[in-house]
């Protein structure tokens, strides 16, 4: 598939995904309680760190909970990048509502340096479900090298590729690898309904997704100029990716309910930019 075929279908698909998830993600909390941080914030945050006082980007940014919750640690600036205009409206307007000044822009990951700037950031922050969308992964590296200043650093919590290539649930139980672990053109799917629970099927259902190795996320890194901190296999994720053969364990994380142990959900992933960088 062209490259402008994907964007242009995984565009579609998104912005037909923002009035579910506006009424599916819980903003009145973030409006009600100015401590509120999203639950994706609250796994990271004991890894993140403090970062009271950094310019942060958060890469595809969807509508904003992500963002929001940074903006809350006390970063120095926030700025979202996505693709999606009407979910950067939705965002912009959450932001609003809770009283946080968060620069919206949008654009392709791919066009982040020429819309946000080289060499402008402390913290780039890119959470779960947002590589997958992105064919290829070594040109993604080389756009978070490029943002980042000398001694800046790569955050990130995404999907483990295992979870990505396996089937849907089987009526059988079993977990079976279907689609690729590694990078390839990118696979299209057609689902009427996204994560978040609704009863009118989405607008634009079909999408391309595209799977990456962890080896291959951690070479594009090293490759890139960056320097690998540290990296984190978790066996839980945000979402239900496989119905009744997984269980929630709480705080919007679930895990394989039968020999969790089988299954890696997500990974935490962080790297450096050396001061020196060349």
């Amino acid at each position: 598939m062209r490259s402008v075929d994907y964007l242009d279908v995984n565009r579609a698909n998104w912005n037909s995904r923002v009035p579910h998830h506006v009424a599916g993600y819980g903003l009145d909390e973030y409006r009600n309680d100015p401590q509120h941080l999203s639950h994706v914030v609250r796994f990271d945050a004991s890894r993140l760190g403090s970062i009271e006082g950094l310019d942060v980007v958060h890469l595809q940014c969807h509508i904003g909970t992500d963002t929001l919750s940074l903006s809350r640690l006390g970063a120095r600036s926030v700025t979202g990048l996505d693709f999606s205009a009407p979910a950067l409206e939705a965002a912009a307007q959450l932001a609003n509502d809770c009283g946080a000044v968060i620069d919206y822009v949008e654009g392709d990951l791919y066009g982040a340096v020429d819309a946000l700037g080289a060499d402008r950031f402390d913290l780039v922050y890119t959470g779960v479900g947002a590589l997958c969308w992105l064919p290829d992964i070594r040109r993604w590296a080389r756009v978070v090298a490029a943002l980042l200043r000398p001694g800046g650093r790569l955050f990130m919590r995404e999907g483990h590729p295992v979870l990505w290539a396996l089937s849907d649930p089987r009526p059988d139980g079993l977990l079976v690898l279907e689609f690729p672990y590694f990078e390839t053109d990118g696979v299209p799917f057609s689902e009427p309904f996204s994560y978040v629970e609704h009863d009118v099927p989405l607008a634009s259902p079909d999408f391309v997704h595209f799977n990456h190795g962890l080896a291959q996320v951690i070479t594009a890194l090293m490759e890139a100029g960056l320097e690998l901190i540290a990296v984190e296999e978790h066996d839980t994720v945000p979402w239900n990716p496989l119905g009744d053969a997984m269980a929630e364990v709480g705080d919007g994380e679930f895990r394989l309910r039968d020999g969790p142990e089988r299954l890696p959900g997500t990974y935490t992933l962080q790297a450096r930019k050396p001061a020196a960088f060349e």
